[in-house]
């Protein structure tokens, strides 16, 4: 949501056969498909891998536009029945990919079979769905974007097996400025192994492939901080809340589908607020406990779950969100989970709101582009060098670190906004809010995993590590992300804002 997709289109081959695929949320975005192309085709051998069976593979998508990016303003009274909308057309994509998979003889023999019979129906759902959206908008007194009924239509296309279709940086900066904007966009692309093979572990997992892991004693030092001026805040608030060893896990995400059950179709892992699921409300989240260990913050803290595709079973192999979806491996746990509230570079923070939302990183920034993309991925000890399209092979002795930094302006009014973003922001290159923002304490987070490193020969990684995620994102690294409710006491919101300000260290 909030962001420009750019996508490179190629050209399907007229005669395949469907192998396996993944599902999406989120009213638009990608079904992966896994295809077979005759070896004798044009232009065959540099999309793939030449397999046993004389055949070249590829990857097919249904590729549908992202109703949330065109969403930015929905007036309150018509949100809820909105975000069912949106999660009835991601059943539409859902049930399209499964007649696809399901019809793989007639998909393969008859290359209309797709349009008529997949692609046509989906998009008289989708107009439908689009029509009663706009229904709902100016009946609560609001305008439909020009051009909804537009996005009705999806379309098939080949992507690259080796991740090629990835629009982001291989490294990104640090300073929180542009940690989520699109401007490391220059940066040279990844460039991926020329045999680059299909996942080994998970059949339907769709990721990650060899030329997602990195190296990170080859990543040069790239991290930037901006320069605090005079009336800096430089204080720290930092709350303790566990690692999530009560095992609080579900596919839900209230912020974005709220009173959808499997709105996100990938776990999380939540640490504070221990009544989060996709029908909490601001009085579930007041009146819930806690595992932070000041019981002021009832706040809630989720990510995506990492898992190690080393074909173990997990407890959710067969439900949705996990296995089902692709979401395969075995979950690990944090081994420590820091949650740090910082100040701001250019002056004095205000207190954050309570139930204030917020969201950073693009869970399907693979497909939608950088704009809202905020991964940093490291290793203990050469914290310095961060990657964002990468996953970190560390040295031994070295552990896996997932960082996030959060917005640090806030519009001074809303708690959330309709598409979960244009109520925040962040500062620009030298820390200073947009105009009619306000700068609040930064939430930063920093998770750190025992991992053991892949290994990758010929192209091929064996036991890989990955966060859950879409499964039409192929568990790239680029769409990690995380989320917040701040349910701090008043007092102690208070108290975390006075000690920013002050240039204290608190806890």
């Amino acid at each position: 949501m909030g962001r420009t997709s750019r996508k490179r289109r190629s050209s399907l081959a007229t005669r395949m056969t469907i192998a396996s695929a993944a599902l999406l949320l989120g009213g638009g975005g990608l079904v992966a498909v896994n295809v077979y192309a005759q070896a004798h085709e044009e232009n065959s051998a540099d999309t793939g891998q030449q397999s046993g069976s004389g055949v070249v593979a590829k990857t097919t998508t249904i590729d549908c536009p992202d109703v949330g990016t065109a969403l930015p303003d929905v007036p309150d009274g018509a949100r809820g029945r909105v975000d069912g909308e949106l999660a009835a057309m991601d059943t539409q994509i859902t049930r399209a990919y499964q007649r696809l998979a399901q019809n793989r003889a007639a998909a393969a023999q008859d290359p209309g079979w797709v349009e008529n019979s997949v692609l046509g129906p989906l998009k008289a759902k989708r107009g439908a769905a689009l029509d009663r959206i706009g229904q709902e908008i100016r009946r609560s007194g609001g305008s439909a974007p020009q051009g909804l009924g537009g996005m009705a239509q999806c379309t098939q296309r080949a992507t690259d097996d080796n991740g090629g279709d990835s629009p982001a940086p291989s490294t990104a900066p640090s300073a929180d400025q542009t940690a989520g904007q699109a401007g490391a966009a220059s940066a040279p692309a990844p460039s991926a192994p020329a045999a680059s093979a299909p996942p080994q572990q998970g059949g339907t997992a769709g990721g990650p492939v060899a030329a997602d892991f990195q190296d990170i004693t080859k990543v040069r030092p790239n991290v930037q901080q901006a320069r605090n001026g005079r009336s800096a805040s430089t204080g720290t608030f930092t709350t303790a809340c566990g690692t999530n060893a009560n095992k609080l896990r579900n596919s839900d995400n209230v912020i974005v589908a709220p009173g959808v059950t499997n709105g996100a179709h990938h776990m999380h892992d939540y640490v504070g607020n221990q009544s989060n699921n996709a029908f909490a409300s601001n009085d579930t989240f007041a009146g819930a406990a806690t595992s932070c260990r000041n019981q002021g913050d009832k706040s809630t803290y989720y990510w995506p779950v990492l898992r190690v595709q080393d074909g173990t079973q997990e407890a959710d192999a067969n439900q949705d969100g996990g296995g089902k979806e692709g979401n395969v491996g075995k979950i690990l746990q944090a081994r420590t989970a820091s949650i740090k509230f910082v100040g701001s570079p250019r002056g004095k923070v205000v207190a954050m709101p309570k139930f204030l939302r917020i969201i950073t990183g693009d869970a399907k920034a693979f497909t939608n582009g950088t704009a809202n993309a905020n991964a940093h991925w490291s290793c203990t000890g050469f914290e310095n060098r961060q990657l964002t399209d990468k996953y970190p092979i560390c040295p031994r002795g070295s552990q896996v670190v997932r960082s996030f930094k959060f917005q640090s302006c806030w519009d001074g009014q809303n708690t959330d906004s309709a598409n979960h973003r244009t109520h925040v922001a962040f500062a620009d290159a030298q820390g200073n809010c947009q105009a009619g923002f306000k700068a609040i304490p930064q939430l930063t987070m920093r998770l750190v995993y025992d991992v053991q490193a892949p290994k990758i020969a010929n192209g091929q990684v064996k036991n890989p590590y990955a966060v859950d995620g879409f499964p039409e994102q192929l568990h790239k690294p680029i769409t990690d992300h995380d989320d917040f409710i701040n349910v701090f006491s008043d007092q102690l919101m208070q108290r975390a804002t006075n000690c920013i300000n002050r240039g204290d260290r608190c806890n």
